[in-house]
């Protein structure tokens, strides 16, 4: 992720999820099988996925679209992950309801993780003082001064 001053978080949205989607296809198999254990599963994808998708997400200000495509993104994850229902009445395979999902999945949803990031992240900053130069975008380090 580079920082211009023309940056598009719809954009960098997009391309975080098609991050978080190619890593998802190279452990589908993992995420798929039946024969692993499901607390695996949430493992590897709260700990392996979720922060693909939400580098950088600290410095963004999520809009409701933003916020919806990762909610979706999450629940198209979360069902890969849990696989489809048995419906007891008709007795048929179908896709878990997004309610399902919230149950079975209990650490926060997507949006929460990005907005408790930003917070701490903000705390950060708001510690490091106006000599550091962080929102300013300056580093103080040799590479942007020119010495050497």
């Amino acid at each position: 992720m580079a920082m211009t001053s023309q940056n598009s978080i719809p954009k960098e949205t997009k391309n975080r999820l098609r991050s978080g989607s190619a890593f998802y296809l190279s452990v589908q198999n993992l995420l798929s099988s039946g024969l692993q254990p499901k607390n695996l599963k949430i493992k590897v994808y709260g700990n392996i996925i979720l922060p693909v998708v939400l580098y950088g997400y600290e410095t963004w200000s999520l809009t409701l679209r933003e916020e919806r495509r990762l909610r979706v993104f999450e629940n198209r994850m979360l069902r890969r992950v849990f696989g489809p229902k048995r419906d007891e009445v008709t007795d048929e395979w179908r896709k878990l309801h997004n309610e399902e999902l919230r149950d079975l999945y209990s650490l926060h949803n997507i949006v929460l993780v990005a907005k408790s990031r930003r917070m701490r992240w903000a705390g950060h900053v708001a510690r490091m003082g106006e000599e550091r130069g962080v929102l300013a975008g300056e580093t103080g380090g040799k590479e942007t001064t020119g010495e050497t």
